[in-house]
């Protein structure tokens, strides 16, 4: 048994320790062997039309109907400073093919157990029916939650059944960039997801191992792989900014970071406030939270200095501001919803 807390018997498959199940569904995770599913806060907000997820106004996505899950609950190769998921219990950092749970097995429990989640909804007369209705059949999966999804060593078949759904509209992927072979391997399989999200939270390698605390010794090298690949892969690619006060928002990182977003010409960034929330407090203070001005002019410099994005929207309740390529120019919403609110 790891510290992390899976048991890996030689008999069985990867299982999140028993008491630490506990603990996660006590926070309201629903718990699958090596998996997780959660209501984010947005899709319960979005039962009582009381807004939706900022991806709604920037992509089109349904809030209501997106699923995020994991299916590495509790494996991740960094320890991000920001992260306020569960990371105490992580420790693992591989997951053997033959000790994980098959994609149908692991998204077929997961719906389960988001069902449980959902139909507690449906005692508060606040919110929408027909919406919680809808909800328990997914148009959207949002690959991110707790863990590092790119560990999951079956991963393109998991998003190729996930695809394979009469109800998906679109499939996101977060990842850190630890496991760019993993990357690789989604292109080679025509298994990408819809739009591909790598965490870049440092220009430098000392703000990288300051803010994301990695475990692999080669892990700045890992991820400046994952970041050169992205604009040779076949989707939709983003850059997430997690802008912490004190750690990566100070004016003389905006060339280093104009000068990276430049080359790696993803076709969209997003660049958000860190919120003082979860996990996170215990590490962080609540005065490390940007202020949606602050998120503003960073983001207006860092599409000053770049020369090739420009400002396309913003979210004021999410301090996210969200900057387009203009040399890699894509319509921004998602073509699947073009019919649906």
């Amino acid at each position: 048994m790891s510290c992390s807390g899976e048991i890996v018997d030689e008999e069985k498959l990867i299982q999140i320790k028993p008491g630490i199940s506990q603990q996660l569904k006590k926070a309201k995770y629903g718990v699958a062997d090596h998996s997780t599913v959660e209501l984010c806060h947005w899709t319960k907000k979005s039962f009582k039309h009381e807004g939706s997820c900022y991806k709604h106004k920037f992509y089109g996505i349904s809030t209501h109907r997106c699923m995020e899950f994991s299916p590495a609950g509790m494996h991740c190769e960094n320890r991000c400073v920001y992260c306020w998921r569960p990371m105490e219990f992580y420790d693992s950092l591989k997951m053997e093919p033959e000790k994980v749970s098959e994609p149908k097995e692991i998204l077929t429990k997961l719906m389960e157990e988001r069902k449980k989640l959902i139909m507690g909804y449906y005692g508060d007369s606040r919110n929408d029916k027909q919406r919680l209705d809808e909800s328990l059949l997914p148009s959207h999966y949002a690959i991110s939650l707790s863990g590092e999804p790119t560990m999951y060593p079956k991963l393109p078949e998991l998003i190729k059944y996930l695809k394979s759904l009469e109800a998906t509209k679109s499939i996101f992927l977060v990842t850190n960039g630890q496991e760019p072979d993993m990357i690789q391997r989604l292109q080679d399989e025509a298994a990408l997801p819809t739009q591909l999200y790598l965490s870049t939270n440092a220009a430098d390698y000392d703000s990288f191992l300051k803010i994301n605390r990695p475990k692999y010794d080669d892990s700045w090298k890992r991820w400046n792989r994952t970041l050169e690949m992205l604009k040779h892969l076949d989707t939709r690619t983003v850059l997430r900014i997690t802008l912490i006060r004190d750690y990566n928002d100070q004016k003389e990182m905006i060339p280093a970071f104009a000068a990276m977003l430049k080359q790696a010409s993803p076709h969209f960034i997003e660049i958000k406030s860190y919120m003082h929330i979860g996990r996170s407090t215990n590490r962080l203070e609540h005065s490390n939270m940007l202020e949606m001005e602050e998120v503003r002019r960073f983001s207006e410099e860092v599409a000053k200095h770049s020369e090739i994005f420009s400002i396309m929207d913003e979210s004021l309740v999410s301090r996210i501001v969200i900057l387009q390529n203009n040399q890699r120019s894509i319509n921004r919403w998602i073509s699947a919803y073009s019919n649906t609110n």
